[in-house]
């Protein structure tokens, strides 16, 4: 971790879920930084969550609400502890399917960044979908980025209209796609 909870660690369930390596980790934010500028007061939601690292980390870094979306039992129980440990304001993680949270949940204010690490194993259609369900409005701002994990071996998957891809960057076995929702 960074941020205000740098050096803390976080808890991880036994092989629920498939974290964010370090260096991969490391590189997002350097990369969001460059996009963004400062993490403060950006709204961060962390679909796929897992442990809730990448929000935590954003939260850390000064995002003002972050929303975490996991749908295994035990990885949400995890994010819960690793939010309470850390004490960091704004966090919450919500035990629901991404794509039954994009579909039922209304975000009171468009998010500025939105982080997907799906499973390896999920197929580009599933992909497609879940950046569909990011592009009906009230979910990412203008000049908002979308960030996804994925495979380095996996086929690219293609944006939809209004996300523009801006740069890809790859960190070992993963593979990390931006994009801007342009105006």
């Amino acid at each position: 971790m960074a941020g205000s909870a740098k050096g803390r660690r976080l808890e991880a369930p036994a092989s629920v879920t498939r974290p964010t390596s370090d260096r991969a980790r490391e590189g997002l934010f350097s990369t969001l930084e460059h996009l963004l500028g400062t993490l403060g007061r950006k709204r961060v939601l962390d679909l796929y969550a897992g442990t809730g690292a990448i929000g935590l980390e954003a939260a850390s870094r000064g995002a003002s609400q972050v929303d975490l979306v996991e749908s295994d039992a035990r990885a949400i129980q995890v994010c819960r502890r690793n939010i309470i440990s850390l004490r960091l304001p704004g966090v919450s993680a919500h035990a629901l399917p991404v794509e039954k949270w994009l579909s039922s949940a209304s975000p009171t204010a468009p998010y500025d960044l939105i982080v997907m690490d799906p499973p390896y194993a999920d197929s580009n259609e599933r992909i497609e979908r879940m950046l569909a369900l990011i592009m009906v409005p009230g979910w990412l701002a203008t000049g908002g980025i979308v960030a996804v994990e994925r495979d380095a071996k996996s086929p690219e998957f293609s944006w939809p209209a209004g996300l523009s891809q801006d740069r890809e960057r790859r960190y070992g076995h993963a593979v990390v796609r931006y994009a801007t929702k342009d105006c």
